[in-house]
């Protein structure tokens, strides 16, 4: 897995290599604005996950994940703050990406 120093160039490495679709956290799946298209937990893997921790204030840390769907017919990312600001989601979600926590 690449090591990134932030989220931006981060998110330009996982672009380069195919991870295009932007994906928003909802309660219980992931969505793209773009197409609509909705995956739930047990349609999408974590491939791989960054965690960027904030320099100036711990409170605005995030987890950048990378993810591709089962079905390998979509690659993208979700940004998911941790902590004050993270998002509400559900049990399943929550165990989803947890596993890539440690």
């Amino acid at each position: 897995m690449p090591v990134y120093d932030n989220m931006i160039d981060a998110l330009k490495g996982l672009k380069s290599r195919g991870f295009t679709t932007d994906f928003n956290m909802a309660f219980d799946n992931i969505s793209c604005a773009v197409t609509g298209t909705c995956l739930a937990p047990s349609q999408f893997e974590i491939v791989e996950h960054y965690r960027f921790e904030a320099d100036t204030n711990p409170s605005d840390s995030s987890v950048l994940y990378a993810i591709e769907s089962k079905d390998a017919t979509m690659k993208g990312v979700l940004i998911s703050a941790y902590g004050v600001y993270s998002d509400a989601v559900s049990d399943e979600m929550i165990q989803k990406l947890k596993v890539h926590e440690a």
